[in-house]
């Protein structure tokens, strides 16, 4: 333990009495850190630990709660042992009482007589109490009273270190007691910084691993059976977020491997920082174990936490109830058996960070209850077109209902449009609302759009001539299904033979009769275009709600309909059909002639979903590609490309609006008749009247003015190497004639743009250096690769030259980052 700790430590203890009336109160903190920092886990067999942990944590509250009470001198009194003396020139770091009080006086006086008064002296700095808390006076009482939970935070974790024997651990509690000691005396916000990074620390989490350790493993249990599977995950969650985990010193005793106790150990010590501590120090950012934590910590301590936990659970078996005991003993080992095949599996779906499954049905109703209950029909209930009866075979789709959904799907991200639109208001060169209706008001005039642009559009979406048909009523379209278990109308089973029919004719590699086997399969289901009452077109596919994907058999168009953008505008009423359905993948195998269609659609050979959710449920082809396409909820997709190009429109009309603000004709850049390849943007001459403004905070975050001092290390490192011989000065014509022929911008041109000087040698950089040139690290490492680059360029690679600059530019690349200047 170092030193400042010691007195530290003799100052919390030479002072805590001094402020506070009574030793009862510190008494009870005290007990109360104690009790907190060495609970044990709370176990679904007993409530005792829980209630143990629950009544410290009350207990502590309490005492904050008193402090908060009290008269505001006292409360003054308190803070001043935490607070800078305000004396000019002054390093004392707290009041410290003159004379020790004698315990009989502490005991005898009031809880609410403070112990000194505002004319006592600091005996380490002989400078009166008041000057102590001058500036805490004009603080408004709810500043006050978190600094004193602060305070009562500070003394807990002094008692909790002060009693722990494990060094590893006490270590982490004095830092926690050095970091509230330092807000409290700054008036800051607890922040931890440093290697141990910023919870989560993994993903996905433990919390999220069991969500689907449950949905992947109990799915097709009866409803009563998956709500007791689902209760033992909350219960072991529950568990696992108040256990005391052991120390790394214990750890090292069981396990061999020091690649697995340093993980453990690092681990450990964010569990204490940002879990264990804040628990009962409420000052401190406080998460959940299970949230922050993933697959790492659970391995290291699944076992031995699974051991102690069945333990408990036969101590206490004679104290619980029978329904609790059978749960307990007989499905939780179960339980926690099958848990722990998936947590040591290398293959194991529940850690994919992708994992996708639809909950099981009865949990589906609910959630479809819960929603319909929420959003008061916001989502149109498609319905039955024609003489259909039975509601299932026949579903009609129209833009005007898939407009409609997407409105009401705008109106469920409301408060996340409400968020970005804050966001822009608090922008300074953000366009106003008002500006942004009356370009929209403008473009929508249908004499806006004239001359070539309005009868010959250029890039028009591929499915712009199908939403006008759709819209002049020329075509419809259907999801239709065969039916086993009720009538179907004889519209939807001729619209089927039709689509038979197409997938027959322009898919010849296909047998008819496997097409009869899928199209009338009452799994499957067809999105059908029908136009002038027979189908010309459709899509074959088929739902696996339990996995979430949809797997699309067939998709053709006739040939004399095609290249009129029905394909595009099939496949976008298909997603949009299943986001409606919650089913945001597509699976399909394509052909060679098929890639260049799903491409367009938005498929890729990248399959994001795991093999887990597919692998068995749909028919592998041979010959064939897997491609798969992942939905957007947020996107109607029948709108997307309107939804583009209108806004495409918006930006061409702002852009015609600033033009007309900038009146100065700034004449052309000739620097580039010189040779030079690039500038800054902030350099061209005009920019910044026509609006462009660097990006707020753009600079100080990707690149910071860097410290000179600093940048002269480097260059003087740089200068003493071995290689750097051919760069220490500019290149003399007199000696290499040709050379200036060859490279365009040398440094010692000088040119300049904009009161910019272009291009180095290592003494030019070193004047540069000295007159503060270099206002960023891009300058200066760009002057450092021009000169490697130019002489790359004029000396061939077998030259000594040559092999200097590669040697000289790895040297700088390594300086710079020793020096936390590179960030590439």
């Amino acid at each position: 333990m170092s030193s400042q700790m010691g007195e530290d430590i003799t100052d919390i203890a030479m002072t805590r009495n001094d402020a506070d009336s009574s030793q009862t109160h510190e008494a009870t903190s005290s007990v109360n850190a104690d009790d907190a920092s060495s609970s044990n886990a709370a176990t679904p067999a007993s409530s005792e630990g829980q209630a143990s942990r629950q009544s410290n944590l009350q207990r502590i509250q309490q005492r904050k709660q008193q402090v908060y009470n009290w008269p505001h001198v006292k409360k003054l009194l308190k803070l001043a042992i935490y607070s800078a003396c305000q004396s000019p020139e002054c390093n004392c770091n707290g009041w410290k009482t003159p004379l020790p009080q004698q315990s009989g006086k502490t005991n005898a006086r009031s809880d609410n007589q403070p112990l000194a008064s505002f004319t006592d002296v600091c005996r380490n700095c002989n400078h009166i109490l008041e000057k102590h808390v001058s500036h805490l006076e004009a603080l408004p009482a709810t500043e006050i009273n978190r600094l004193l939970g602060a305070v009562v935070d500070v003394e807990n974790i002094f008692m909790s270190m002060h009693r722990e024997d494990d060094h590893d651990t006490k270590r982490v509690y004095y830092y926690l007691f050095k970091l509230l000691r330092k807000c409290i005396l700054t008036r800051s916000q607890p922040r931890i910084e440093g290697p141990l990074g910023q919870p989560p620390f993994e993903r996905p989490s433990i919390a999220k691993a069991i969500t689907n350790f449950v949905l992947y493993k109990f799915n097709s249990l009866s409803q009563r059976e998956w709500q007791t599977m689902y209760d033992l995950a909350k219960m072991f969650l529950h568990c696992f977020n108040h256990w005391n985990f052991e120390t790394p010193s214990v750890r090292k005793l069981q396990v061999s491997n020091p690649e697995d106790i340093s993980a453990y150990q690092i681990n450990y010590t964010r569990w204490l920082v940002f879990c264990h501590v804040p628990a009962f120090c409420d000052s401190l950012p406080h998460y959940e174990t299970s949230v922050v934590f993933g697959r790492t910590l659970l391995r290291a301590v699944f076992k031995s936490v699974c051991r102690q936990l069945m333990d408990k659970c036969h101590l206490e078996r004679d104290r619980m109830p029978i329904e609790k005991r059978v749960l307990v003993l007989n499905h939780f080992p179960r339980f926690l058996g099958l848990l722990e095949e998936e947590i040591f599996s290398a293959n194991s779906p529940i850690w994919d960070p992708d994992f996708k499954q639809m909950p099981p049905v009865h949990l589906q109703a609910i959630i479809e209850n819960k929603n319909t209950g929420r959003r008061g029909g916001e989502f149109e209930r498609v319905t039955a077109s024609g003489d259909s009866k039975d509601g299932f075979t026949t579903v009609s789709l129209s833009s005007g209902s898939v407009k409609q959904e997407g409105l009401k799907r705008s109106a469920d991200r409301g408060g996340e449009q409400g968020v970005k639109r804050r966001r822009l208001e608090d922008g300074a060169d953000d366009v106003s609302e008002r500006t942004i209706a009356d370009i929209v008001a403008t473009i929508s005039d249908p004499n806006y759009m004239c001359g070539p642009d309005a009868l010959f559009q250029m890039q028009a979406p591929r499915d712009e001539a199908a939403k006008l048909e759709e819209q002049r009523k020329l075509i419809e379209f259907h999801v239709i299904g065969n039916s086993l278990t009720g009538p179907v109308n004889k519209q939807t089973m001729l619209w089927l033979i039709g689509l038979h029919n197409v997938f027959s004719h322009q898919l010849p590699e296909m047998t008819k009769e496997y097409i009869s086997q899928l199209v009338f399969d009452p799994k499957h289901k067809s999105l059908a275009l029908i136009k002038e009452g027979r189908p010309i077109g459709g899509i074959c596919f088929r739902t696996f709600h339990s996995q979430g994907f949809s797997e699309i058999v067939f998709c053709a168009v006739t040939s004399n309909e095609q290249v009129k953008g029905y394909g595009t505008h099939l496949m976008n009423h298909l997603k949009d059909y299943h986001i409606r359905n919650n089913i945001l993948h597509f699976l399909t195998f394509a052909d060679e002639f098929a890639i260049g269609y799903f491409k367009k659609q938005g498929f890729s050979k990248d399959i994001k979903l795991p093999r887990a959710m597919y692998s068995g449920y749909i028919k592998d082809y041979e010959g064939a590609t897997l491609m798969h396409c992942e939905l957007n909820p947020r996107i109607v997709y029948t709108q997307f490309t309107g939804v583009i190009r209108r806004q495409k429109e918006i930006v061409k009309k702002l852009i015609d609006m600033r033009q007309k603000e900038v009146r100065k004709i700034h004449p052309g850049l000739n620097c580039f008749k010189e040779g030079v390849r690039n500038i800054p943007v902030e350099c061209i001459p005009g920019v910044r009247e026509a609006g462009w403004r660097e990006a707020r905070g753009a600079r100080a975050v990707n690149d910071p003015e860097p410290d000179p001092a600093a940048l002269r290390v480097v260059l003087h490192a740089v200068k003493n190497h071995a290689a750097a011989w051919p760069f220490l000065k500019p290149v003399d014509k007199a000696e290499v004639p040709d050379y200036y022929d060859h490279i365009k911008y040398p440094m010692v041109e000088k040119i300049r743009i904009n009161s910019c000087l272009l291009l180095p040698d290592l003494r030019t950089m070193g004047e540069r250096l000295k007159a503060r040139y270099y206002s960023s690290r891009r300058l200066f490492i760009a002057d450092m690769a021009r000169i490697f680059s130019n002489c790359r360029l004029y000396n061939s690679p077998d030259t000594d030259y040559y092999r200097c600059a590669n040697t000289l530019e790895k040297y700088f690349q390594a300086k710079m980052k020793e020096s936390g200047l590179w960030d590439k």
